[in-house]
């Protein structure tokens, strides 16, 4: 069994503090070893927190995270976090069904763990909002937000700094984590301008050897004119250094950049910043390097973001032996690449998502048609609508979770004005290991009560394609959820075709009951019905394709030849499919006994995307084993 001799000696987070130099960078090491040897068996996201390892040593140095508040703006950078506040013993469990999560919760450490984090660009708010009710609660402790470089291309991002300078929040500190990185390379013009601070990173110290010339002229009606000439001189040296000081003119102490790998370095720049932070809020700008300290992570960090499990020593991702079907992202990939091939009005957008929607492989053959707009949904959105009013064929690949983000837009920008943009909701449904903040549960109630929006949800991976096809051609909004993973390894069929829109398909006949599952869950269903003929229940299966607008006869056709009504869905039950059939029901006056599977109103927690679908009800034999159950309490 491995041992990291300071690491393992920690009796609690607060000991960190009385370490000195060597002993933080011997910590530093400890606990980097054990990231390695950890994650190359649960697989996990890797490289980012690699990068954070000092600087979150250097954090529990300088503060006392039991009164004070670190807020890490997405969790993925906060594994190092979480092994030095007493979860090193249970990290072996991470990601996986009933053990650690791999973001931030409150529940699971509410001593540390001060706000949960899944989704980006949320820290500073957050922060700024426990620094004033710190203040009107008479506290003075400190408040840390840690955002990536990639994060703050959100808008929500300065939105939080607008105010915490307006408030001029003392005791605030946020952490600019500069990876040059979100998953993808970073975009946009921010980034350049970082650059330039670490270009100009010698301002910091004319700036303090200015202050102090200023200091010590003595303060009569002749050196006035000469502060003002120096305070003058030190506002030009600004402008020329660091061109915009984009931070200090938002209303924070600039300090940095700082090489975030050296935790001395850090340490040192951390002690400066709390005495400044007296003053008002203070940014700490902190370069770190994805991968750090383990060479083939550092060399290729977007390989290595999030692994399954690897060999440590050889540096090699364990691959899978099995031959399995291509996955719906890759899928969907090949078909935009098919559709802009023979259009050149269509075009791809993301945020910050290009391999991850699949659009890395749009990009290779289109570049001068992919745009990725960093971590900035709700611009994604009104960009692609812009886009769309000129004639182009924007998809907007967002997953499912992230597509909330840009809600008002999808509604102002989107709907309102009947803007033909289609939205690929990639991960649709129960995602797994990443748990609560992005299972893809509730884009079928927030998108269904939209007008002019159509919704589809494909069967399998080829009608997915001809999902596609037919929401590019429709000229007006379009959203198509599938799900994260494989397909099913139907074949493909060698042209796209239209679909009749709001036209589903009878797969199945039967009088007893009438099935009428979503998306990838007619697979389920149709093994389902299988199950219950066997039991001399006899069931229909419609694949209803459209979950907006719905096939009003056929589905009527079918109710009214069946004793009652199944629906299933993988997202939230609440204002859901099935829903949608009582409502379509209620109207056309068909009165039948009904049953909705589906997630119920509660948080999803992480798992393996099969334990979860059974813990739901959602697998072939739960389905069964429900309907038979509904059918023994309705006819006996």
């Amino acid at each position: 069994m491995k041992t990291y001799p300071l690491l393992d000696s920690l009796s609690q987070p607060e000991s960190i503090q009385q370490l000195n130099p060597p002993e933080l960078e011997q910590l530093s090491n400890d606990v980097r070893q054990f990231l390695v040897d950890t994650i190359s068996v649960t697989g996990g996201h890797f490289a980012s927190n690699l990068g954070t390892v000092e600087l979150t040593v250097a954090l529990f140095n300088q503060f006392d995270f039991r009164t004070d508040r670190v807020l890490w703006d997405v969790g993925h950078q906060a594994y190092p976090h979480k092994i030095l506040t007493g979860r090193k013993s249970q990290f072996h469990t991470l990601r996986q069904h009933g053990g650690l999560s791999g973001f931030l919760r409150r529940s699971e450490s509410p001593i540390y763990d001060h706000f949960g984090a899944g989704h980006a660009s949320t820290s500073i708010s957050a922060g700024v909002g426990m620094a004033k009710a710190r203040d009107l609660a008479g506290e003075d402790h400190a408040v840390v937000a840690v955002i990536g470089d990639g994060s703050m291309t959100a808008g929500m991002a300065f939105e939080g700094l607008n105010q915490a300078g307006y408030l001029e929040l003392k005791n605030f500190l946020v952490i600019l984590n500069d990876n040059d990185m979100s998953i993808n390379p970073n975009v946009g013009s921010l980034q350049g301008y970082l650059n330039q601070l670490i270009s100009g990173q010698y301002y910091a110290r004319w700036r303090d050897r200015i202050e102090s010339i200023i200091k010590s002229i003595p303060v009569d009606s002749l050196s006035k004119g000469v502060a003002k000439l120096a305070k003058w001189s030190e506002e030009t040296l600004k402008r020329i250094f660091i061109p915009g000081l984009l931070f200090e003119d938002l209303g924070f102490n600039y300090m940095g950049p700082v090489n975030g790998n050296d935790v001395v370095a850090t340490q040192k720049l951390l002690i400066q910043a709390k005495e400044k932070m007296k003053q008002g809020p203070v940014l700490i700008h902190v370069q770190t390097k994805k991968g750090y300290g383990y060479a083939p992570a550092q060399k290729d960090p977007l390989k290595w973001h999030g692994v399954t499990a690897f060999d440590p020593i050889a540096g090699e991702i364990n691959k899978s032996t099995s031959v399995s079907p291509p996955s719906f992202t890759k899928v969907f990939a090949e078909a935009l690449i098919y559709l802009a091939e023979r259009d050149d009005k269509v075009v791809g957008v993301t945020a910050a998502m290009l391999d991850g929607t699949g659009l890395n492989l749009f990009q290779a053959k289109f570049p001068g048609r992919t745009f990725d707009v960093g971590i900035a949904e709700q611009h994604a959105v009104t960009f692609s609508a812009g886009m769309s009013t000129k004639g182009f064929k924007p998809v907007c690949a967002i997953y499912s979770t992230f597509l909330q983000r840009g809600y008002d837009q999808v509604v102002h920008d989107v709907c309102l004005q009947n803007l033909p943009v289609v939205f690929a909701m990639d991960r649709a449904g129960l995602v797994g290991a990443d748990g609560p903040t992005h299972h893809g549960l509730y884009d079928i109630p927030y998108l269904r009560c939209l007008p002019n929006m159509i919704s589809m949800a494909p069967k399998d991976e080829n009608e997915m394609r001809h999902m596609l096809f037919t929401a590019v051609e429709l000229r007006q909004p379009v959203s198509l959820r599938y799900p994260r993973g494989n397909g099913f390894g139907v074949p493909l069929d060698p042209t796209l075709r239209m679909l009749p829109v709001g036209k589903g398909e009878l797969l199945r006949e039967g009088s007893d009951f009438c099935l009428i599952p979503l998306g990838t869950l007619v697979t389920p269903a149709l093994a389902a019905a299988e199950i219950l003929s066997a039991k001399g229940i006899e069931c229909s299966v419609i694949n209803p394709r459209f979950i907006k607008p719905l096939d009003v006869p056929l589905i009527t056709q079918s109710l009214n030849h069946s004793r009652a009504v199944i629906t299933m869905e993988d997202g939230a039950l609440e204002g859901g499919f099935g829903s949608a059939i009582l409502e379509l029901m209620s109207l056309e006056g068909i009165q039948k006994p009904s049953l909705r599977l589906g997630v119920p109103d509660q948080v999803i927690e992480h798992g393996d995307p099969k334990i979860l679908a059974q813990e739901v009800g959602l697998t072939p034999d739960r389905i069964a084993d429900r309907i038979f159950k509904f059918k023994t309490q309705l006819f006996g």
